[in-house]
């Protein structure tokens, strides 16, 4: 994976760790709305993450069936 597709896909993940970080300290506060809302976020940004990770796995597979590599 190039540096320049990963990046985008560092950053979701990122933003989840920041994420779940928020709703960890929400929680610890008692404010459970908010951090139930953060860790539905964290986990999108989680599963966006994964699904451009898997999307780039099989652009490079197909790339490198055409190149013949």
């Amino acid at each position: 994976m190039s540096p320049s597709t990963h990046n985008p896909i560092a950053e979701l993940h990122n933003l989840a760790e920041h994420a779940h970080a928020s709703a960890a300290a929400a929680h610890a506060k008692g404010d459970h709305l908010s951090a139930h809302e953060l860790s539905k976020k964290a986990l999108e940004y989680s599963q966006n993450a994964f699904r451009h990770s898997e999307q780039l796995v099989e652009q490079e597979k197909n790339d490198s069936r055409q190149t013949g590599s």
